[in-house]
């Protein structure tokens, strides 16, 4: 087992325990007393990462484009999947850097021209409702881009971004060029190189429905607490919504193949999961509140709501403010009456 994998297995299981330390707060009133253990933080734990989500989600509806959005998926063929997950640090990073590179390139092209710097994020899935490996990402574009020719903005058309099927050849062909300059070639069959890259664009609207989908799984990994639903006799069942039919419907599995599948969705060490291209990148020459600012004032909106944050923590007992006090060392212990 990957040591990466034995550290969030030990994260997930010390999360919200004394094992990590004991936040002990009072309400300012009634001098309740609150024992908050600490969470460990990992980003593949299921309990944890909820208040990142909703930064990110604030920063992105902040950063949201007033102009049409589409949202591309790219899906890895199953027959490069044996390949993406015993090479994920390369094939996930080849990835991005294919795909991301194609559309850049198509949306300069005379053909499809809308400009030099268009913008776009994209985020790195890797599971399905199952739990199985299915490693994709997800792009948010808004429909447009600057021109550097005459310093304006490009829109595309509400229904068309950019043609799929050239995107699909072009993404295919980018990511052969990786392997083979990395000599990975014989590591995947040959004839899987004669299928199509599954690459579908959507019309979105504004982009921030796609948003907030997207935001549920930018800190979150392949199976939330609330989906299990039984544990006992070796067998963990739980909760899962058929992609096809839309009915919910449970699955059982053994301990280790549960274990199995949720860590076959543990990033490599420092990975980014969440990439940012075009006027969306940090050292871009078009900063994106600029840019937001400037199509705002062209198209006459007024900006998308954020999601509220989380409020001051008040009294169950008085609804008095709850502060902080101290914080309890892992190795202290908790005694009756009082606190070593």
């Amino acid at each position: 087992m990957l040591s990466s994998h034995k550290k969030v297995i030990q994260a997930i299981i010390q999360c919200r325990t004394p094992d990590l330390g004991t936040i002990v707060c009072a309400c300012e009133d009634c001098a309740n007393t609150y024992l908050i253990f600490r969470s460990c933080g990992n980003r593949h734990c299921p309990t944890c990462q909820g208040e990142k989500a909703t930064q990110w989600l604030n920063t992105r509806i902040d950063q949201l484009m007033p102009v049409h959005h589409f949202m591309i998926t790219c899906t890895v063929p199953a027959a490069f999947r044996d390949f993406f997950r015993s090479h994920q640090r390369f094939a996930y990073a080849a990835l991005f850097h294919a795909t991301s590179r194609t559309m850049s390139a198509l949306a300069a092209e005379s053909t499809y021209f809308l400009g030099d710097t268009p913008g776009f994020f994209g985020i790195l899935h890797t599971w399905g409702r199952q739990m199985q490996y299915h490693p994709h990402i997800h792009y948010v574009v808004p429909g447009g881009a600057f021109s550097s020719s005459d310093h304006s903005w490009h829109s595309s058309s509400d229904a068309f971004y950019l043609p799929i099927r050239i995107m699909s050849a072009k993404i295919k062909s980018r990511f052969f060029k990786l392997m083979k300059k990395s000599d990975l070639l014989h590591l995947v069959p040959a004839d899987a190189w004669a299928k199509s890259w599954n690459v579908n664009s959507q019309p979105v609207g504004n982009g921030a429905r796609s948003i907030r989908y997207l935001s549920s799984y930018v800190f979150r990994t392949a199976i939330s607490n609330h989906r299990v639903i039984t544990l006992g006799n070796d067998r963990v069942l739980f909760r899962y919504t058929d992609t096809k039919s839309g009915a919910n419907k449970t699955m059982s599995l053994s301990a280790f193949e549960f274990i199995r599948r949720f860590l076959q969705h543990v990033l490599p060490t420092g990975f980014m999961k969440i990439r940012y291209y075009g006027f969306m990148h940090p050292s871009t020459k078009i900063p994106v509140k600029l840019a937001v600012a400037l199509l705002e004032a062209l198209f006459a909106v007024r900006p998308e709501k954020r999601k509220p944050t989380s409020a001051i923590p008040c009294c169950e007992h008085c609804n008095g403010i709850v502060r902080f006090v101290r914080y309890i060392r892992p190795k202290d212990t908790i005694l009756a009456g009082g606190f070593t």
